[in-house]
């Protein structure tokens, strides 16, 4: 069996199916055959009764469908086997399905009846199941029931398949064309009285359309809507207005589509479909023509002439909103608070409204270009009073609409503002009003309206931000959408109405708004979207002085008056000020520079990002001009720098709270952690450090307290970045002139900001792609494990990550929005990290070019300001109060990584000061004449020729003129002898060879200097040179080892040792062995090196003057360390600091001792020694008490606080030094041969690790092999050993102390700090073994002294001393129970109690199964009386400390009782069974008393009864001796 489908437009049969006459192929062919076919068949099913046909047939309908489209379906009986001459298809019926019933497509399923006999005459006309009784009747398979099933699904542009959109249309269609009434729509008949309200009823009913047909006709949906608004139309002799109908239906669309999930959006949320449709589709709507509906034709009439202004209803309605919404709708332009006649012009952008009649660049969106106030404007009449223009009726319903309908339209505001926009532009074209004045394109009352909506928008967005979160972030999409609409308004209307609008949302906002942080915020990001409008400038009057004003808000740059900028030379120093009239004249960059000064001002929680938005909206801003080919001229660029001039003042008065990125001192975050450590609120002492060759926290000359910066880094390098442009660009005339005019604070406030900038632009080099990918690797690490531990904290955050998961990621547009997100700044943080491990190499090298060439151009413009302030004041006469601040930035430059290019420009300038200015420097800034030699002796190691060159000529013309102007060169000597000590001891820049070739140098211009030659000065150079060349030599040795730290410190410190006559390089060596500490993280030993360096200060101080609140000299560092006292050897030698050159570094000062002693705390600290924290702050006080520094001392009592709380807090839990014994022996050693020392090393270290590293690294300095660790502690014979080897013993020792010694150290700190006595025990038997039987096991303490005290300022000290005590079994087993029993008390006493602890104790104590325990010690020593009275003490005494024992077994048995569970009742009842058999084995031992005992005894006179001391065996020679 098969069927046949056909599509006919016909009721006459034929009698082979076909297609009437005339209709072309229209059903698609299959893929064998023609692409279009008139007919097709099914396949052929084999003997089935009901059979089931899978054919799809795909129809391509005709453009215009009538009643008699239909499908026609033919079914036959094919025969397997014909007879012959008969036919193999037997016709069996007809099916037929009309394509369209009600003007409607006929789709879905259907299961229709089959009609054996010949169709009738007309059957298209109606469907097969309502069939009209025919003559004679049609025979029906199985009595007209349906038995066919058919599918039929229709993809249309045409037919909407959805009744209420279909009805729209339809009602449309019947407005636009010339139609008879009655019509008929579906199953309803439609009158001309009844068309007003079922129009109306479909308009409320398309919201309920089913969203993918209302989204296919979605632009057709909004035409006919946005036509019904302001077509003007009169149906049966009655006004119809649809306006306010047609704008709720397009608000309920809007909502209906942005609540959608199906439908995407972009980044801001906008629904795409709308944005597509105001981008690309919408125009607007036809000229109007009123239409008439009367009988039964349509007429087009002349336009009526209502006596309302707008061809609708509602105007009264409107007007009262209005009211209530706004004060006043007639303000006055230059204060809207002030009611006036309209006729009141803006007086600020009077004269901005005419000049240049064609610039069609000033509109983004449509040709919108003012004319002058002459021109003759064509449009200027008022329109007729009839005529409704779409964007005054958008504006109008706007204004007017209510409830749920308000709402949705501030929710989607920025759909309606861009429709108002782009119907405005479109309004303006079409009329050709371009080259008319601004304020004569748009009627009054449309203003009235545009006025009425930013006022109410601006109040719903701060109803809006004292909501939650959410309702928070709508207030900032419906902020964004205003400033884009004011924006377009810009480029349309009357800019200075325009600004009204800003200056009113601006004081509005303010004054319904708490929250300082969220109205700046709201008020930044509003102008920050103005701001970025492409006649910025233009609209700002950049081109305008007090003197002169253009009148045309966009002239073109070229046509500029260029003599203009000289009336700067006039202008004084309120050029650079925020003031009043400046905020008039340019309006928009007034409002963002008075948002900018109250974000730097405010001291309030979230202000730090609203800080950055502040300062990345003036950068985005200076960027935008910078690459503007407009811009490009000098002329044009000194104009816009002085837009900018009140940046400057803005940017000086944040001056303290500005990012001080001097006092960073590495890059990698481990260095960033030990540096923080050193240099927190020590600015005073380590002003200039000379020991480091990069700024080491120098303070700022006018800010006398720097307590926290708020900026963030990034905020405050944008900040600078700013201010840099500005100085570039600006007139330098003016500059200069400003300059001169400042008081000497300000400048150095200037100077202050110019050494914060050379810092935050240095050159960092170029990045290897290893080292990024190492910490992009780590980053990701970390990110990581905080995800990890946020899923392991409960269901709150799996929750939160599964819903993040789930967020599409077309739907993530709250990311600017949601900044403060836990998990966001994660994300971010993740993102990071993986694009810098994607960069390739080629990215890194451009950023490090782009690196180097910013930081150049940063220190070239930071080096002009400084010679314009150096000419000031050299004119002003106040070079004194300026020098100083001027010297210490360059310095710092030179401290900087640096380009040739700036090297050789900043030489010549510090030569050109100290040939100026030399007498000054050297007499008065000793300390920055200091730095400069450090750092201009670095440059003579470089390896670049240039740089070498030009700092070899500064550092001669130093010399020279510190001999000639001052004959001070004795102080430059031993500046320079303490800058190179310091520049070997830690620079890894430093080339020995570069050195000497400079120091050559150096000397060869001594050598051809014909002006000197008559004096001593070559002979002092020479003699300088050589003592340099000395040091070199001495110090450059350093470098052999630099992989041993042990071997490198002690060099240091002989070198130190060495300076003992010199104070200032010991301090500087001392420095710098503090320095190399931080480094290794050993912070005890770093905080001693600067212990010591105070101490060696305090000497001196002592000798100098006698002050009651300064500390005598070293002794009083007692407390500290005992060591320091060898700092005092200095108070005997010869040298004074009264002579010439000596102690003259600024820590032999009041406020350097007190710098060094903070750093030293704030190490302490770091390195866990908090007792030691308070030693030091009691130096410290009294000096502060002295000066009255009550600030710092509310500071150092914060840190003492801090330091007894981690006391309470971490009491015994923390970790002090582990100690190892390690003795050298080898010929390869040198000078190590047979040297023993004391290690420290870091806690918990195991005694393989340090075995591990010293075996490594000295095998790798002898050969592999060469090396071997002697693995047990007894004494070495050096005859057995190898000569060839080298050997390393290495033994665990712990702190030692006699029982006096006990009494004074209580604490757990006390035990491990100033410690110079260790022990480690040898077990041994007589006949060679190590371990034996507890009746032959001896043991051997030895106790090793060491020259000084841990800790020091060295991590290895030599062994001076050694003593051995050998005890015997006994004297073992008595040792051994002590110990036990001194476990079992502890364990029994702890609190907290610890049932675990006490029960392992315990078993080992009590347990059956311990081996060579309590009871077999008994066995072994207490079974029987020893025949030898010499060990009747040893017996009664190993007695004695049985019966304490078992005691404590007793008690720590009653208190597990109390501290089982009950699952351990069994363990508890074994427990106690195993104690009372100990118990009773132990009684007849422990009650057997030597009755010689109890017998008088000899008196022995002896200092020390401590068996560990003495050994009972010189006790018992000693009584014998007495006895004989």
């Amino acid at each position: 069996m098969t069927s046949g489908t056909e599509i006919r437009a016909s009721a006459q049969y034929f009698p082979k199916p076909r297609f009437f006459q005339g209709w072309s192929c229209v059903i698609f062919g299959k893929s064998s055959g023609p692409e279009f076919v008139q007919e097709t068949y099914t396949a052929i099913t084999y003997h089935n009764k009901s059979p089931d046909f899978y054919e799809e047939v795909k129809i391509k309908l005709p453009a215009k469908l009538t009643e008699k489209h239909h499908l026609l379906f033919t079914f036959y009986h094919i025969s397997c086997q014909p007879k012959q001459g008969a036919s193999v298809e037997t016709l069996l019926g007809y099916s037929w399905l009309p394509v369209l019933l009600n003007d409607r497509l006929q789709t879905g399923h259907y299961c229709l009846p089959v009609a054996l006999d010949k169709l009738p005459f007309h059957y298209s006309i109606h469907s097969p199941e309502k069939v009209p009784s025919q003559t004679p009747p049609i025979k029906w398979v199985e009595g007209h029931k349906g038995v066919f099933s058919v599918a039929v699904q229709a993809v249309s542009s045409v037919h909407a398949q959805d009744n209420h959109l279909e009805k729209f249309f339809t009602l449309c269609h019947c407005l636009e064309s010339q139609v008879s009434f009655p019509i008929r729509l579906m199953d309803q008949k439609i009158t001309e009285t009844t068309l007003e309200q079922e129009l109306k009823l479909s308009i409320i009913c398309l919201n309920s359309s089913r969203l993918e047909p209302l989204v296919l006709f979605l632009h057709l949906v909004l035409d006919k809507l946005f036509q019904l608004a302001v077509q003007p139309m009169v149906i049966a002799g009655q006004t119809a207005n649809f306006s306010q109908f047609a704008f709720e239906s397009v608000v309920a669309i809007v909502n209906s589509l942005h609540n959608s999930k199906d439908l995407s959006k972009d980044q801001h949320g906008r629904n795409c479909l709308l944005a597509s449709y105001i981008y690309y589709v919408f125009r607007l709507p036809d000229p109007q023509k009123e239409v008439v509906k009367s009988g039964n034709q349509t007429e087009l009439l002349r336009p009526r002439l209502p006596t309302s202004r707008y061809y609708t209803f509602g105007r009264t309605s409107a007007m009262s909103v209005g009211s209530k919404l706004l004060q006043s709708r007639v303000i006055s332009c230059s204060n809207p608070d002030i009611a006036v006649t309209q006729t009141a012009a803006d007086e600020e952008v009077k004269n901005i409204m005419a000049s240049k009649p064609m610039d069609h660049s000033s509109s983004r969106m449509s040709f919108c270009v003012e004319g002058t106030n002459d021109m003759p404007s064509i449009c200027a009449s008022p329109r007729p009073p009839n005529k409704k223009h779409f964007h005054e009726e958008l504006a109008l319903q706007m204004v007017v609409s209510t409830g749920m309908v308000r709402e949705s339209v501030f929710k989607y505001a920025w759909f309606f503002f861009e429709l108002l926009i782009k119907s405005m532009a479109q309004y303006v074209h079409s009329i050709e009003k371009q080259d008319n004045p601004r304020r004569s394109r748009f009627s009054d009352r449309f203003k009235d309206d545009i006025t009425t909506i930013v006022s109410v928008v601006t109040s719903e967005i701060a109803a809006l931000l004292v909501k939650p979160q959410k309702e928070s972030e709508q207030a900032e999409k419906i902020n964004i959408s205003l400033a884009f609409f004011l924006y377009d308004l810009l480029s349309l209307m009357d800019r200075g109405f325009v600004f009204n609008l800003i200056k009113h949302y601006c004081n509005q906002l303010s004054n319904k708004l708490n929250s300082l942080s969220t109205l700046i915020s709201m008020r930044l990001e509003f102008l920050r979207i103005l701001c970025s409008h492409e006649h910025y400038l233009n609209l700002n009057l950049f081109f305008m002085t007090s003197a002169y004003a253009p009148v045309s808000p966009s002239p073109s740059l070229s046509s500029q008056n260029s003599s203009s900028c000289s009336s700067f030379q006039d202008q004084k120093i309120t050029v650079f000020d925020l003031s009043a009239e400046y905020r008039q004249q340019h309006f928009l960059t007034g409002l963002l520079f008075t948002e900018l000064a109250a974000a730097l001002d405010a001291d309030i929680e979230g202000i730090s990002k609203v800080q950055r938005k502040a300062v990345s909206a003036i950068l985005s801003l200076l960027s935008s001009h910078d690459l503007d080919p407009r811009c490009s001229k000098k002329e044009v660029k000194i104009k816009i720098a002085a837009l900018y001039l009140p940046l400057v003042g803005i940017i000086l008065d944040s001056l303290p709270q500005l990012y001080d990125f001097t006092r960073r001192t590495g890059n990698t975050e481990e260095e960033q952690e030990s540096a923080g450590a050193i240099n927190q609120n020590v600015a005073l002492a380590i002003a200039g450090n000379q020991l480091n060759l990069r700024s080491f926290g120098i303070p700022l000359v006018s800010l006398p307290y720097r307590q926290s910066a708020t900026l963030s880094p990034d905020t405050t390098r944008n900040l600078l970045i700013c201010f840099l442009w500005i100085m570039k660009n600006a007139d330098q005339n003016l500059i200069q002139k400003w300059i001169a005019d400042l008081p000497s604070m300000q400048l150095n406030r200037i100077l202050d900001l110019l050494f914060i900038c050379v810092s935050c632009f240095e050159y960092k080099g170029k990045q290897s792609s290893d080292k990024v990918s190492t910490q992009a690797l780590q980053k990701s690490q970390d990110v990581k494990a905080r995800l990890e531990e946020a899923l392991l904290r409960g269901e709150g955050a799996r929750g939160e990550m599964m819903k993040r998961c789930r967020i599409p990621a077309g739907n993530d547009r709250s990311v600017g929005l949601s900044e403060n997100l836990r998990w966001r700044k994660e994300q971010t943080h993740w993102r990071q990290a993986n694009e810098r491990q994607d960069k390739t190499k080629a990215e890194l090298d451009q950023e490090a070019l782009i690196s180097g060439n910013l930081a150049t151009e940063a220190n070239l413009i930071i080096l002009d300001m400084q010679e314009n302030i150096i000419q000031a004041s050299f004119a002003a006469e106040c070079r004194d109060n300026l020098l100083g601040g001027v010297l210490k930035v360059l310095v710092n430059s030179l401290g900087c990584d640096q380009s040739t290019t700036y090297l050789t420009h900043c030489f010549a300038t510090l030569r050109a000061l100290i040939a100026k200015f030399g007498d000054f420097l050297f007499e008065e800034e000793v300390e920055q004449c200091a730095d400069l030699c450090q750092r201009v002796l670095h440059h003579c190691s470089s390896s670049i020729d240039i740089t070498r060159t030009q700092a070899c000529a500064t550092l001669y013309l130093l010399m020279r003129y510190s001999f000639s102007s001052t004959s001070n060169f004795a102080r430059v000597k031993m500046q320079m002898t303490m800058s190179l000590a310091s520049l070997v001891g830690k620079s890894p820049e430093f080339n020995e060879e570069f050195l000497r070739r400079s120091l050559r140098t150096i000397l060869a211009y001594a050598e051809e200097d014909a002006d000197m030659q008559a004096t001593p000065f070559p002979i002092q150079v020479e003699e300088l040179l050589c003592n340099l060349n000395s040091i070199l030599s001495d110090t450059v040795k350093m470098r052999e080892f630099q992989e041993d730290p042990e071997m490198l410190m002690d060099l240091m410190y002989r070198i130190a040792k060495g300076y003992q006559t010199s104070p200032d390089l010991r301090l500087t060596w001392l420095q710098n062995m503090a320095e190399k500490h931080t480094k290794r993280k050993c912070y005890t030993e770093a905080a001693m090196c600067l212990v010591h360096a105070a101490a060696l200060v305090a000497e001196y101080l002592s000798m100098l003057e006698d002050r009651s609140y300064l500390p005598v000299g070293s002794v009083n560092f007692q407390n500290i360390s005992s060591n320091v006292l060898e700092e005092s050897a200095v108070s005997d030698d010869v040298l004074s600091p009264d002579e010439d050159g000596i102690c003259s570094g600024r820590y032999f000062s009041e406020s350097g001792l007190v710098g060094l002693l903070e750093q030293a705390a704030e190490l302490f600290s770091t390195g866990g020694l908090y007792e030691t924290v308070n030693e030091v702050y009691k130096i410290v006080i009294p000096i502060l008490e002295a000066h009255r520094d009550f600030r710092k001392l509310t500071l150092t009592h914060s840190k003492l606080q801090k330091a007894f709380d981690s006391i309470i807090n971490k009491g015994q839990k923390r970790m002090f030094g582990t100690y190892f014994r390690v003795g050298f022996y080898g010929s390869k050693f040198g000078d190590l041969d047979e040297q023993e020392f004391v290690y420290k090393e870091p806690a918990i270290t195991k005694l393989p690790e340090i075995s591990h590293r010293l075996e490594g690294f000295y095998g790798q300095c002898f050969g592999e092999g060469a090396v071997e660790v002697i693995k047990d502690s007894a004494p070495v014979d050096k005859r057995k050993l190898d000569p060839n080897k080298a050997y390393i013993q290495i033994t665990f020792v712990e702190p030692y102390f006699d029982e006096y010694e006990m009494k004074d150290r209580v604490t757990y700190f006390e035990k491990n700090f100033n410690l110079c006595r260790f022990m480690y025990t040898t077990p041994f038997t007589m006949d060679g073994r190590p371990r034996g039987e507890l009746s032959e096991q001896y043991k051997r303490n030895t106790i090793l002294t060491t020259m000084h005290a841990f800790p020091y300022i060295k991590t290895r000290i030599n062994v001076i001393q050694k003593e051995e005590f050998i005890l015997t079994p006994i004297e073992v087993a008595i040792e051994d129970m002590r110990k036990k029993t001194q476990e079992l008390t502890a364990a029994t006493n702890q609190e907290p109690p610890d049932a675990k602890m006490l029960q392992m104790v315990l078993q080992g104590s009590v347990g059956a199964t311990v081996n060579q325990g309590p009871l077999e010690v008994a066995q072994v020593f207490l079974a029987e009386i020893p025949a030898d009275p010499k060990l009747y003490r040893h017996h009664n005494k190993l007695r004695l400390c049985f019966k304490e024992f078992i005691m404590r077994c007793g008690e720590a048995v009653e208190k597990n009782k109390r501290l089982i569970t009950p699952d351990q009742r069994e363990y508890q009842l074994e427990l106690r069974k195993n104690y009372g058999k100990l118990k009773e084995n132990l009684r007849p031992m422990i009650e057997r008393k030597i009755p010689q005992l109890y017998k008088p005894v000899i008196k022995v006179h002896s200092t020390r009864e401590s068996f560990r001391s003495h050994s009972f065996r010189k006790y018992d020679a000693q009584t014998s001796s007495q006895s004989t």
